[in-house]
């Protein structure tokens, strides 16, 4: 199993603070939010490798930080080419990138570097096992507004998806669906081939939704709190309460 982190987009609503740096990189509670997910999945012993995907930009910055990391699985680093938020090639083609480049035949596990979690992926890995199918991540919302925001899953009594609505206006259930995926490797040709059947490419959940229609997929409830960093405010509350 290999990780593949999705770091390439260009966090405009953080500027000033991510206009010349990557937002994975920025720090929190004395370690950076990227180091913070990758000290967790590093842990797991299902994964034997790294992946991140950045941009062109902000890859410099992502090779210094690598050179100084040090991480019992090895690290390796994707260039998606785009230099501005404008010509940004979307998370699923960073993705399909990644698997292409490298010529991944695998399971991988597909995450957002701007979350900082208060649980482990392990629980996601074993339910992984488990279950033998794809999986996707979800937790209780309570918030109509905020489900209008996010992808939205019907689930039957097993946690099989039933259904994946993307920011609907009347959401049907009050399960949101974070970017967190773990993707078999059978699934692998749906994902390669997802772009030229349809499939929107900007946001990691359009996959998802994509994947829906065409394989099983369950969804695995998340055992703690997670906490988006979206904006300068959200940041500034995630600093504070991870404060060392």
């Amino acid at each position: 199993m290999k990780t593949i982190i999705l770091a390439a987009g260009y966090a405009t609503r953080l500027y000033p603070l991510t206009e010349n740096f990557p937002k994975p990189l920025l720090e929190v509670g004395g370690s950076t939010l990227l180091d913070r997910m990758l000290a967790d999945l590093d842990a797991i012993a299902d994964i034997c490798e790294h992946i991140i995907v950045s941009n062109h930009k902000f890859m410099p910055v992502f090779e210094r930080w690598a050179a100084e990391s040090c991480y019992v699985k090895p690290l390796r680093l994707v260039d998606d080419g785009s230099l501005t938020n404008e010509t940004r090639i979307g998370a699923v083609n960073d993705l399909i990138l990644a698997l292409d480049q490298l010529q991944i035949d695998d399971d991988v596990l597909v995450a957002a570097a701007d979350n900082v979690l208060e649980f482990s992926f392990r629980g996601f890995v074993d339910y992984f096992h488990q279950k033998q199918t794809s999986l996707i991540m979800c937790h209780h919302e309570p918030s109509i507004p905020a489900l209008q925001k996010t992808g939205v899953v019907c689930l039957d009594a097993d946690h099989k998806v039933l259904l994946m609505e993307e920011k609907p206006r009347e959401p049907k259930t009050h399960w949101a669906v974070p970017p967190f995926y773990l993707y078999r490797r059978s699934d692998l040709p749906l994902i390669r081939s997802a772009i030229a059947d349809g499939c929107g490419y900007d946001a990691p959940g359009n996959l998802a939704h994509y994947l829906t229609t065409r394989t099983t997929l369950h969804a695995w409830p998340m055992t703690g709190a997670r906490h988006d960093i979206g904006d300068l405010a959200s940041y500034e509350r995630v600093k504070a309460l991870f404060r060392p």
